[in-house]
């Protein structure tokens, strides 16, 4: 029986997205890494960008106790699923606190909801007896171990999401977009993240290089700002389709139901298969 969730943050509005010539949020000026930059450098400007992203993390966690407490919950899921072990709803309970026992269904569930769409992780419950819940994955890429940490947590469903607003977007997202939608599931650029490390590397730099996403400047922009499209390597190991099914068991509903993307997603199945069968070799040589 899986945790039942009600709606995570709503998707992006569908269709391509206006980009503005002026966008200095998005600009270098604000710290943006940008593709082939040396690895190491991080300027004043964007340390100080990095920490006014990280700024709405500690304010809105200071003002709610209970997403607070449903990000300890998700280390503690997260500790668990490393080691493989049981969790026991007891023991959630006893990190919840008997202050916030009242709370705990409302906790459970906006850690629940990180755990899907950060992690790509779904909390079920295996044994209503004994209250044994276990994370399955939702979603696995023919890549995956290059989208693990050394400790086996996954990042691919970090990734799936930041796919999924690239395609909702039209196909392209800008950078500020990308991290708006972040920011609600908690990971925020100069902030390191347990399991993403610095947020802001792995998107513009790690993901780019690995060929997973491409990061670009948007054409005739002044100041420049920049934008994220499919790479080629998500082409290859996902499909529209895939990364729409995952948006939509997120969403609890079905792919149809993004109508336009949907049929978007169908279009692009069917010129996959047309490829996979242009590229199967012909019948050989028929003998009289």
């Amino acid at each position: 029986m899986a945790v039942r969730l009600s709606p995570p943050p709503p998707l992006p509005p569908a269709g391509g997205s206006e980009r503005k010539k002026s966008h200095g949020a998005s600009s270098p000026k604000a710290g943006v890494s940008r593709p082939g930059s040396e690895a190491g450098a991080q300027s004043q400007e964007e340390k100080g960008a990095s920490t006014a992203q990280a700024a709405p993390s500690t304010q809105s966690t200071r003002k709610d106790p209970l997403t607070r407490k449903a990000g300890m919950l998700v280390q503690f899921l997260l500790e668990k699923y490393k080691m493989k072990e049981p969790i026991m709803q007891a023991a959630l309970l006893k990190i919840v606190n008997k202050k916030y026992e009242e709370h705990f269904p409302e906790i459970l569930r906006r850690a629940s909801e990180r755990m899907e769409l950060v992690f790509g992780l779904e909390l079920k419950e295996v044994n209503c007896s004994s209250h044994t819940y276990s994370l399955v994955s939702k979603l696995s890429l023919p890549g995956d171990r290059g989208l693990s940490d050394e400790r086996g947590l996954p990042k691919s469903g970090l990734l799936m999401t930041i796919l999924g607003v690239i395609f909702m977007k039209g196909n392209h997202a800008t950078e500020e977009e990308i991290w708006e939608f972040l920011n609600m599931l908690g990971v925020y650029a100069g902030k390191r993240h347990l399991i993403f490390g610095e947020p802001r590397r792995l998107i513009t730099k790690d993901l780019v290089q690995l060929k997973y996403l491409e990061y670009r400047q948007v054409p005739d922009s002044d100041p420049p700002c920049y934008e994220f499209l499919w790479g080629p390597k998500a082409h290859t190991e996902t499909s529209k389709m895939k990364v729409l099914e995952f948006l939509a068991k997120v969403n609890d509903t079905t792919p149809s139901a993004f109508s336009s993307q949907y049929e978007e997603a169908l279009q692009d199945e069917e010129e996959r298969a047309q490829a996979r069968g242009a590229a199967r070799p012909g019948p050989g040589p028929q003998i009289a």
